[in-house]
């Protein structure tokens, strides 16, 4: 049964579900959070989201564009990707800020591989630290990249 979740000034609010899930010491701690969007036209893109706030941080602006609006941050991408993709990047904090301690990519692998998820496209292997990624895809069809950068 899901858990009771309280409103607080009309917005969905379960404070007991996240005391539980911060506190729970063995949960799976994937880094920051952004969603990759497949982009048609980059310059198309970019205006609209600058429209609504958001600057751009990194990119070559033509085949990834990476912005942010405050702690928030979406990235572009053209010719990438076929669909959009929940991005989670180990060893970041908000707008691609490193930190000192993380869960490694390669830790996380194995981690989902022993609560019977399947990663695909898996470079965590490949080197023994660093760089690499990986992704799941949910129930529904959406993919998921577990991408670490450090």
């Amino acid at each position: 049964m899901p858990p009771k979740v309280e409103k607080r000034l009309g917005q969905p609010y379960a404070p007991s579900l996240v005391l539980t899930l911060r506190e729970k010491e063995d949960a799976v701690q994937l880094g920051a959070f952004s969603i990759s969007l497949a982009v048609r036209d980059m310059a198309a893109s970019r205006d609209f989201y600058s429209k609504l706030g958001f600057e751009m941080i990194g990119g070559d602006a033509e085949a990834w564009t990476i912005m942010s609006n405050g702690s928030h941050v979406i990235g572009l991408f053209h010719g990438m990707f076929e669909s959009n993709i929940l991005t989670f990047n180990p060893g970041w904090e908000g707008t691609g800020q490193p930190i000192d301690n993380f869960t490694d990519v390669r830790q996380l692998s194995a981690q989902l591989r022993a609560e019977g998820l399947n990663p695909e496209n898996d470079t965590s292997s490949d080197t023994p630290s660093g760089p690499a990624s990986f992704t799941v895809t949910d129930p529904d069809g959406n993919v998921v990249l577990i991408d670490q950068h450090v």
